[in-house]
């Protein structure tokens, strides 16, 4: 399957998660693509001074990789400078925001997977 930039779906989130700024997303698979295995496969841009506010990964896990800026993440109370080719995970259970601390937009791949007992 191949799908060109101008057929990916686009979203916008103010606010997401309590964060501020609009968050926007360009999905390069759709859910019901991806067999079960997650709900998020997208690349996320935060304007500066934006932000996904602090939130719980509950029956899934969420991986981010910076493509552009600088992002200040926090990871279960742990807080830390993503640049460029840096990436987290964020576990099931666990806790996490970022924050877009540079002048231009922060860029990076977000994808969300279910964890197998929640494939089942």
């Amino acid at each position: 399957m191949i799908r060109k930039a101008k057929d990916q779906k686009r979203s916008s989130k103010p606010q997401l998660r309590g964060g501020r700024d609009v968050t926007r997303m360009t999905h390069f698979l759709e859910e019901s693509e991806s067999y079960g295995t997650g709900r998020l496969f997208a690349i996320i841009v935060i304007p500066p001074g934006g932000s996904i506010g602090y939130h719980t990964h509950t029956g899934e896990f969420e991986i981010f990789y910076i493509l552009k800026g600088a992002g200040k993440v926090m990871d279960n109370g742990v807080e830390e400078i993503l640049h460029p080719g840096d990436s987290m995970t964020c576990l099931d259970g666990d806790n996490h925001s970022i924050e877009n601390i540079g002048d231009c937009d922060l860029e990076f791949v977000a994808i969300i997977l279910n964890t197998k007992e929640k494939q089942k």
